[in-house]
This record gives C-alpha cells, sequence and structure tokens, in this order.
C-alpha cells in the first residue's frame, strides 16, 4: 500500500480499538491504546496506537501529534523502567515500502538487552500468550507509577 489513500476501518488495529479484537492492554486513554505485539522481537515489545483513524504519521492532523508522542513517550519509559533494557528501540514504518503491514499508526517499542538477538522485523515467532497477560500487567503497573 502507498502512503496515501482511505483508512480502512476493518484493519486489526482498528478492531482493537473498538473491542472486536482481543489484545493484552499495557495503558489506554482518551488519545491511545498500548498493547503487547503477539509477534515480538524482544520481551516487552510494545505498540502504541493513536485513537483517531490514521494510516500514518502524515494523516494524524498536527494538533494530535504532540499528545499522541506524549503517549508514546510515558509507554516507552514505563518499558524501560519495568524490564530495565540496555536499550529501547522506537520504530515506526509509513507504507509498505518502509515495512508497514497494519495500516493505522503505530510506534513500535522494542526493548534492547546486551547480547540478545532481536528477531527480524515479521519473522518473531507467536508469543506464549499465557506468560503475556502477566507480562501486560507488570508494563500496566511500571506505565501508572
Amino acid at each position: 500500500m502507498s502512503l496515501d489513500g482511505a483508512y480502512d476501518p476493518d484493519n486489526i488495529f482498528a478492531k482493537i480499538l473498538r473491542g472486536e479484537a482481543p489484545c493484552f492492554k499495557v495503558f489506554e486513554d482518551d488519545v491511545a491504546l498500548a498493547f503487547l505485539d503477539i509477534f515480538p522481537r524482544s520481551t516487552g515489545h510494545t505498540l502504541v496506537i493513536p485513537k483517531h483513524g490514521a494510516r500514518n504519521l502524515f494523516e494524524l492532523p498536527g494538533e494530535m501529534i504532540g499528545p499522541y508522542m506524549q503517549r508514546v513517550q510515558t509507554v516507552a519509559d514505563g518499558v524501560r523502567r519495568a524490564l530495565a533494557p540496555d536499550g529501547v528501540m522506537l520504530v515506526q514504518f509509513n507504507g509498505a515500502p518502509a515495512g508497514q503491514t497494519v495500516f493505522h499508526l503505530h510506534f513500535h517499542i522494542i526493548p534492547r538487552f546486551e547480547g540478545e538477538m532481536l528477531f527480524a522485523e515479521g519473522k518473531s515467532p507467536k508469543a506464549d500468550l499465557d506468560a503475556m497477560a502477566g507480562l501486560a500487567a507488570g508494563l500496566s503497573a511500571a506505565i501508572e507509577a
């Protein structure tokens, strides 16, 4: 998909926002929702999506960028405090040629640990869903602290 086009209200993230698809939520307010990626590149890989239906960063209205990015920072800081990684990657793709696979704006927060191999984008195995509930609870508590 190119950078331009109509927003698809049936994309998986829109379904998650409407409660039609499950997620392991770690944060939510009136601006954004954050949840664990079920195909994590690293333990604690979290996605932050705006509640506004924008396919990419270029479609999010300017007045919404600041509040949304504040939520990205809040969630990233909670992930940092909860997991104590050696580094944190923030990744955001715009358009299929750039690597975007879900066409609802989102940031990936990927904790990095020294010596840990990072799964390639799109090559991660599905996470242990039982373990994700506990991880989500821990991250949520750190974000709220």
